[in-house]
């Protein structure tokens, strides 16, 4: 029985399938669903859990190489906050949130959290 870290089985598993330069989605309450993309849906309710929640988890076991976020992101959040995403992801590319959909189909899973801050989507590349 795992006593430490991420005791979600459906987590575990997925994470464990991302392989070298493999995507995955963290995404907020209202990301659209795709069904071509296993999806694990952790909301339970507002902002329990939110993308940061998820990020820090699987930080300490997940190699991030590259991170993509929605430029409108930057836009909706206090600098705090884009703060607490950069210390998680040594790098972020901001594109428009049509470009960051466009990334999403290759992807090899999706978390869905119950963040309610707009854009606070993420695709995680892993190194």
């Amino acid at each position: 029985m795992l006593k430490t870290g991420i005791l979600n089985p459906q987590i575990n598993s997925l994470l464990s399938r991302v392989r070298h330069t493999n995507t995955l989605v963290i995404a907020d309450r209202g990301f659209p669903f795709w069904p071509q993309i296993e999806t694990i849906d952790l909301s339970l309710v507002d902002d329990i859990p939110t993308v940061l929640n998820v990020l820090h988890a699987i930080a300490a076991n997940f190699v991030i190489g590259k991170a993509w976020m929605a430029i409108e992101f930057r836009k909706e959040v206090s600098p705090t906050i884009l703060n607490a995403y950069t210390a998680i992801l040594p790098s972020i590319e901001f594109e428009t949130h049509i470009e960051f959909k466009r990334r999403v189909p290759s992807a090899i899973g999706l978390i869905r959290t119950a963040d309610t801050i707009p854009y606070s989507n993420v695709i995680l590349e892993s190194a």
